[in-house]
């Protein structure tokens, strides 16, 4: 679409200069030869940008420009005048404008200006828009626009208000706890608690005792009862997060469960009734691990009750923008910083990058440039470097000497993805395809064989 000029200028060869100079570059321009006329036209129809004359008879360049802002601020002026002092330009750009063109008017450097002040206001505009919808998003909702988020936001509205046990898989960092909560919010049991559990984080013994709860005496250290999240979650929600790593012992309680909806105390006789919705989680193949047995057949089946699958981020690119958006609006707050949006530059660089840390690493990249940022907006040089050179996903290759070692192999491939993750161990357990358990694992293997 054609962008609009309005010059205003008393000097009639300069205004016809000026039309058929913008003309050739594609653009549309308007002629004024008076302030009042230019701001007649201005507000007669859409107006992209201004270039107006400093010194007029009547009204300055400068009353133009305080007015023409006062109509719409988010209109670029571009002041130009053959008495090119630097207070000039400094008194121009104190009010507003762009910036500011000597004359006699140089082609290059007039066009290159021009089309640096629409494309602000294009970014300017953008900004806003994407405000605005993120104004529209409650919190704690899933942020999406793209199609296969706008499915999956559909499929969440017809099962948050049911009962039903969710099965939510996704890579690592896709959001699938934020997913769970959103349900749990649209759900009818939103005014009880939503109770999550990490089933990786926990060794076997004690996430039965976390999940069920104990009795005074159950085990050494069991000097009371104490109640479990099962408990806790009455009327609500519980949230199991990487449910693929609970020990077949608690897979066995956790059916009975989902079942007849009874369980025990560790060291308890009396039977307990849950009234929990269960929802559960992992970034793990899900069939696969059935198959391996590492999570039982049945269990899977009760668990599989509804199915959503969230969408890696490199498949919802158009998200990037909106998220991204998101994010330096909460960190800005979070950081006392007052930042305007992104340079072009730098949301080229984010729509480019394939992120194989999906949402979880677009959060820490805008966290890291709105901390980093010295300007009004986010600008290239702010994101990390992965991100601005636009290399692989995984960073230079790892090369081996034949024979080496399948151990050797695996310690080497951690080590560099740690490295290349920053230590972040969830995101480079996702990159691996294993789990972050596994890394603290390894790590205190090596640890041992060192000492």
């Amino acid at each position: 679409m054609r962008k609009t000029i309005l010059v205003i200028d008393d000097d009639a060869s300069n205004r016809v200069t000026l039309e058929r100079l913008l003309n050739r570059e594609g653009f549309d321009v308007h002629q004024a030869a008076s302030g009042r006329e230019g701001l007649d036209l201005f507000r007669q129809q859409p107006v992209d940008l201004v270039l107006t004359d400093f010194k007029m008879p009547g009204m300055s360049g400068i009353d133009v420009l305080r007015a023409i802002l006062t109509l719409d601020p988010d209109v670029e002026v571009l002041v130009m005048t053959a008495y090119g002092t630097v207070e000039t330009a400094v008194e121009a750009m104190k009010e507003g404008a762009y910036d500011f063109v000597a004359k006699p008017l140089k082609r290059l450097d007039l066009v290159t200006t021009v089309r640096k002040a629409l494309e602000k206001r294009a970014l300017t505009i953008e900004n806003r828009h994407l405000r605005e919808q993120l104004g529209e998003i409650g919190e704690g909702q899933v942020i999406g626009r793209s199609s296969a988020m706008r499915e999956l936001l559909d499929e969440c509205e017809q099962v948050a208000p049911s009962d039903a046990t969710v099965l939510v898989t996704g890579e690592s960092g896709t959001g699938k706890g934020r997913l769970a909560r959103m349900l749990h919010r649209m759900s009818r049991r939103r005014d009880g608690r939503l109770v999550t559990v990490n089933c990786a984080a926990l060794p076997e013994a004690l996430l039965e005792s976390e999940l069920f709860g104990y009795e005074k005496g159950a085990f050494t250290g069991a000097s009371g009862r104490k109640e479990g999240r099962f408990d806790l979650a009455a009327g609500g929600t519980l949230f199991l997060d990487e449910i693929t790593e609970m020990s077949p012992v608690v897979q066995v309680k956790l059916l009975r469960v989902l079942q007849d909806g009874e369980y025990e105390r560790v060291g308890g006789t009396k039977t307990l009734h849950s009234d929990v919705r269960v929802i559960a989680a992992s970034n793990r193949d899900i069939e696969a691990a059935v198959s391996e047995g590492r999570l039982r057949q049945d269990l899977y089946y009760r668990l599989n009750v509804i199915h959503l699958a969230v969408p890696p981020l490199r498949e919802r690119m158009a998200d990037v923008p909106l998220l991204a958006h998101h994010f330096l609006a909460r960190f800005t707050v979070k950081n006392g910083k007052d930042l305007a949006g992104f340079e072009p530059e730098a949301l080229d660089a984010l729509a480019g990058w394939s992120w194989p840390g999906n949402v979880r690493e677009l959060e820490n990249a805008i966290e890291r440039a709105v901390v980093l940022c010295r300007g009004e907006r986010v600008g290239l040089d702010d994101l990390p470097r992965a991100i601005r050179s636009g290399r692989g996903e995984r960073g230079q290759h790892v090369q081996f000497a034949i024979p080496t070692p399948l151990k050797d192999v695996e310690r080497t491939m951690i080590l560099e993805t740690l490295r290349y993750t920053h230590g972040d161990k969830g995101l480079a357990a996702s990159l691996l395809g294993t789990t972050a358990r596994t890394i603290y694992r390894r790590e205190a293997e090596w640890k041992e064989a060192e000492e």
